[in-house]
């Protein structure tokens, strides 16, 4: 596969000494803002400037069906897929409405929805890999190789549309099926039993989850222990996963800090820190996934997730949730007072 490669680079080590300075001279106890001291610096350093910004922002989700729903892993039928996306056209869902009121574009790129798309929203964009076809990960690859170089390229594209000014990235999908195919490029990245990476998704329970866990289990099992990151993608993953990868790894490269979602965007996010280990610097994660597995996900990655609210969404709501810590760690380093201007004593000794 003709792949491409991705550089980037680790954090500015003189903005992270210079914000670090500032902290320490703001009119507060050392360390007493905590994980929002924290955030701050780490936008700084990913920036390169000792006066980090949350804004400009985006909100990119990617939306694909997946056909091994024939096999009843998800609660809702994948026509519900097309309906969301016409959904986040017309602003009625979650994605829409948290970004709407916090004044952020939503872009929708559709990498494989089935169905007749109709006359396309302004916010929708649907990629040319849309039309490839796809495959049922139970029993055979999900793409060509051909394919996933045109999903991979799709993510890559969306960051390019992007204005070049954005600061922060925020990563969603849509896809009825897609914790299916998530838990199993998360179990073949990981290792372990499969089954112990399937959560309900969508809200399946009982005989239905076991079949779940059966799936998932035979999609694993057809890859007979393959390591290399692209071919589990390519093989077990679906064209919104890997565009997400190949968003991910886009933005960074670009200098954009990426704001991660939930489960199905860390498991991407795992992926692309498997591939270009410098990523992992250039991410923060927005919340903790009610799916069971995105803890494991997440300590793989040795990450603290800001907000953890029980949400099991998708569609980056868990990102855009998170996105106002952000707003605020940025504010509070930039606009406090250091002990100096304020006229404030500093602590003795």
């Amino acid at each position: 596969m003709a792949i491409p490669s991705f550089e980037i680079a680790g954090p500015d080590v003189a903005a992270a000494s210079a914000a670090r300075a500032r902290q320490a001279r703001l009119t507060k106890p050392a360390g007493s803002l905590a994980r929002l001291e924290e955030v701050a610096m780490r936008i700084a350093a990913w920036q390169g400037s000792a006066k980090p910004s949350a804004r400009p922002a985006a909100a990119v989700l990617f939306a694909a069906d997946h056909p091994v729903t024939v096999h009843g892993v998800s609660a809702y039928p994948p026509a519900v897929t097309r309906a969301m996306v016409n959904n986040f056209a017309n602003g009625g869902a979650a994605a829409s409405v948290l970004t709407s009121v916090q004044g952020l574009p939503l872009h929708v790129v559709d990498v494989g929805v089935s169905g007749d798309p109709g006359a396309v929203a302004s916010s929708v964009f649907r990629d040319p890999v849309a039309g490839d076809p796809a495959g049922d990960v139970r029993i055979e690859d999900a793409m060509s190789p051909e394919t996933y170089e045109r999903a991979l390229a799709a993510g890559v594209a969306a960051i390019k549309r992007l204005d070049p000014d954005v600061r922060i990235v925020m990563l969603g999908e849509m896809g009825i099926g897609n914790t299916t195919v998530a838990a199993a490029v998360a179990a073949a990245l990981l290792g372990g039993e499969p089954g112990l990476y399937v959560g309900a998704g969508t809200g399946v329970a009982g005989d239905a989850l076991e079949n779940k866990r059966r799936v998932v289990t035979d999609a694993v099992a057809r890859l007979k222990g393959e390591r290399a990151v692209h071919e589990i993608l390519r093989r077990v993953g679906g064209r919104d996963v890997v565009a997400l990868v190949g968003a991910i790894l886009a933005a960074l490269e670009r200098r954009a800090l990426v704001l991660v979602d939930g489960f199905i965007v860390s498991v991407a996010a795992l992926a692309a820190v498997r591939l270009v280990p410098a990523a992992r610097d250039g991410l923060l994660f927005g919340h903790r996934s009610a799916e069971h597995a995105h803890g494991r996900v997440l300590e793989a990655m040795n990450a603290e997730p800001l907000l953890s609210l029980g949400l099991r969404l998708g569609e980056a709501s868990g990102a855009l949730t998170a996105y106002p810590l952000l707003e605020l760690a940025c504010a509070l380093h930039n606009q406090m007072a250091t002990f100096e201007s304020a006229g404030v004593p500093d602590r003795e000794g």
